[in-house]
């Protein structure tokens, strides 16, 4: 009786301490704080970690602990660490940014758990639609929300510096503006469903070679105007609940222990609240990713728990530091469903997400080329001879972390079968050829990495012929695919293959000897050389890679059913040797560059092909439509500058179909002593679906920081006294209007702090 007696008083204060425990609230975090052991709180500034083989990533890889990981949502990134005893849940984190990406299958379930697999990031933003972007983002927080996870681990707002980058595809552009107004209204849409956002990747992960350990050199200016940019104008229109901090380092120091980055500039400057997380195994002290403050460290590792709590003993990371970073943690798990005990349905609205992506995807592409309108193909009955192996096994987008596990993927065959009589025969004849192909293939035994294509179906000059004879217009696609972990080729990727060219050849050869016509579809991630064989097509489409439904958006452009308004957001340059980054991308030594400078600082895209007058393929914004739109009428508020100008310009459809116009407005800076480019893009705009002969007034808000610029000696973005210029038109090569207004005086916009410094110096483009 005394033993029974003794072990319910144990029970029964055991039972009251608990319940004494606070539990975690919006109103208790101090208290939680003070509850935790310093062990507890290393632990819930890190993930679970993730059980990957050792030999694929290193002994230093290792889980935090042995604790067991059993994740509701298979295959999603990672999840944070839970503390049951004072209320604290695990939250879920998964990867985008082209939709959610969790496994679409579970052991002993027949339930699939497929996701909507949207347009790439360059598409998106092709589109210069932001409401539209927003939708996209809405649709995609809303399978985000129903599939059980907190934060979305998107969208990716890298810069398109060289053409080569792995991940350009993920990304919008080569200008921050476009860049940041993207990435803002895709968040604004993801996070109107409750969940969040991380930001990546920040600051300058721009290409993929040793993107772990590589030291980008970097001056303040480029930093400040190119890289940061986009970042800063995100963060401040959308306020994402989490920012993921790069691989890399910046000036000689990880971004994840760069304090000048994380804080001074992310936390102080731009008052960003949120958290601050580490990309997956990034850096190599976590004492030091705590001290720059980084909030949590993803996915944790036992060496990052060993280095906080020896750090926390020896006082070199304080215990004020550790827990600010706890209550941020526990602010993000407040802010959560999984701690409000929301009962996800498994249920996303998909029908309707589906139908968003095809709208994005259709609103995205862009016209190049149009000869003797070619496209649209208004006659159903006209029969194609569809060539090019991704006619038929068309790419939907990356691989690595911005792939989705759809339900299926719509191809360019799929689609355009559905409106015009294909070759029947020539569909044969390719799957038969990439069903052996493939089988050919080695196995891919590399983690996380696509298997290869097989080379493209070699098209002769008499089967060119009997296509010619036998059909009346040819649609040839070619494709590219990239992702993580490596940067694309110049030989035979950004480069056409001997082959492609010469099919290329071939068919416009021989359907031109018929007076029949060919259009070529780049079905494409990323910019590719066209100089050698675009004279060779009547008609050009940039389909990009457009998700599940790539192929329905592309028969909607070439039946005529949509006209196209797509704009190009990143140059097409004649030759990868005229791009500013080419020498020496991705850096040095060549095998597996450890630096790369940055010496073309502020000139990335068209800002250098302008400055320095280098003719290019396709200018930036530039993209054609099978209507005709006149600007007219441009007005100013004021030639005197004072706080802001107003530009308005009139835009009428003079075709004689209904479409979109994308206004572009692009600022001249007075010239002086600070190195500029010719001009800037400040503001841009696209109508509604215009009618023949439909007008529309498009008005824009030029602000004092628009004028300035960033000047090191003084720490501090400049608008320098004199005349400026306003140019609105179609494209940066293409401007309708001009007008212009002065200022008065030279005047420091915003004053920052000296940070983020080369150790090095570079020689910068001048």
């Amino acid at each position: 009786m005394k033993k029974i007696a003794l072990s319910f008083c144990i029970l029964s204060f055991a039972n009251t301490a608990f319940a004494q425990l606070p539990q975690l609230n919006k109103n208790n975090i101090p208290a939680i704080v003070k509850a935790l052991t310093l062990e507890e709180k290393a632990r819930l500034i890190m993930g679970l970690g993730m059980n990957i083989p050792g030999d694929l990533l290193g002994p230093n890889m290792a889980p935090p602990d042995t604790i067991k990981r059993i994740n509701p949502v298979p295959g999603s990134a990672g999840m944070t660490y839970a503390i049951p005893r004072l209320g604290i849940p695990a939250i879920i984190l998964a990867d985008g940014p082209a939709g959610l990406r969790i496994d679409p299958t579970r052991p002993n379930d027949t339930k699939k758990y497929y996701c909507t697999a949207f347009p790439i990031g360059t598409m998106l933003a092709s589109t210069w639609n932001d409401a539209l972007i927003q939708k996209v983002g809405k649709a995609m927080g809303n399978e985000v929300k129903e599939r059980g996870v907190d934060i979305y681990l998107a969208p990716a707002l890298n810069t398109h510096r060289n053409v080569l980058g792995g991940r350009n595809f993920e990304y919008y552009s080569e200008d921050p503006l476009i860049s940041g107004r993207t990435a803002a209204a895709y968040i604004n849409g993801v996070q109107s469903n409750g969940v969040g956002t991380s930001i990546k990747h920040f600051a300058a992960n721009n290409h993929e070679a040793n993107r772990m350990k590589i030291n980008v050199q970097v001056s303040q200016r480029a930093m400040r105007e190119i890289y940061l940019k986009g970042f800063e104008y995100a963060i401040i229109q959308s306020k994402p609940w989490t920012v993921m901090s790069s691989y890399n380092k910046i000036n000689g120091t990880y971004t994840s222990q760069n304090k000048d980055l994380i804080t001074t500039v992310l936390q102080d400057e731009w008052k960003f609240k949120g958290l601050v997380m580490t990309d997956w195994f990034a850096g190599d002290d976590g004492a030091a990713q705590m001290n720059a403050g980084n909030h949590m460290i993803m996915p944790g590792t036992k060496n990052q728990y060993d280095q906080i709590i020896a750090a926390s003993k020896d006082g070199s990371l304080s215990e004020e530091r550790l827990n600010k970073n706890v209550e941020k943690v526990l602010e993000l798990i407040l802010r959560s469903n999984t701690f409000k005990k929301y009962k996800y349905t498994d249920k996303p609205n998909y029908k309707e997400n589906v139908t968003t992506a095809i709208e994005a995807a259709t609103e995205g592409i862009v016209l190049l080329k149009n000869n003797d309108n070619s496209l649209p193909i208004l006659n159903s009955k006209t029969t194609i001879a569809l060539l090019g192996n991704a006619s038929y096994n068309t790419v939907s987008g990356g691989s690595g972390s911005g792939d989705v596990n759809k339900a299926y993927s719509i191809s360019i065959y799929q689609g355009l079968k559905t409106a015009f009589k294909i070759n029947n025969e020539l569909q044969k004849e390719y799957v038969d050829y990439m069903t052996k192909a493939e089988s050919e293939l080695p196995e891919n035994t590399i983690w996380f990495m696509p298997k290869p294509f097989p080379a493209e179906k070699e098209i002769k000059k008499a089967e060119a012929q009997k296509y010619a004879n036998e059909n009346d217009i040819a649609v040839l696609t070619i494709r590219r695919a990239s992702g993580e972990f490596l940067d694309r080729k110049v030989v035979d990727d950004y480069l056409l293959s001997q082959i492609e060219k010469t099919n290329i050849k071939h068919v416009s050869e021989a359907f031109h000897a018929k007076k029949k016509k060919l259009i070529v579809l780049l079905n494409i991630g990323g910019v590719i050389e066209m100089n050698s064989w675009e004279a060779y097509a009547d008609g050009i489409l940039l389909t990009w890679q457009g998700g599940q439904e790539a192929g329905r958006a592309v028969a909607s452009i070439i039946n005529g059913k949509i006209n196209p308004s797509g704009k190009l957001t990143t140059t097409f340059p004649i030759n990868y040797k005229d791009l500013a980054s080419s020498e020496g991308f991705p850096g040095v030594p060549d095998s597996l560059p450890t630096s790369v400078q940055y010496k073309d600082g502020i000139y990335v895209g068209y800002r250098y092909f302008e400055k320095f007058k280098v003719p290019v393929q396709y200018e930036f914004g530039y993209g054609l439509s099978y209507t005709k739109f006149d600007y007219s009428n441009i007005t100013i508020s004021n030639t005197n500058f004072k706080d802001k100008v107003l530009v308005s310009v009139d835009v009428t459809n003079t075709g004689s179909i209904a479409g979109k116009e994308v206004v572009e407005v692009y600022l001249d800076a007075p010239k002086t002593s600070l190195n500029k480019p010719l001009q800037e893009l400040k503001a841009f705009g696209k109508t509604d679906l215009l009618a023949p002969g439909k007008k529309v007034k498009m008005s824009f808000t030029i602000n004092k920081i628009d004028l300035a610029s960033f000047n090191e000696n003084q720490s501090a973005w400049v608008a320098d006294a004199g005349a400026y210029k306003i140019h609105v038109g179609s494209s940066s090569k293409n401007i309708k209007l001009t007008t212009g207004f002065t200022l008065a005086k030279t005047e420091v916009v915003k004053k920052v702090n000296n940070v983020l410094a080369p150790v090095e110096k570079i020689e910068e483009l001048k």
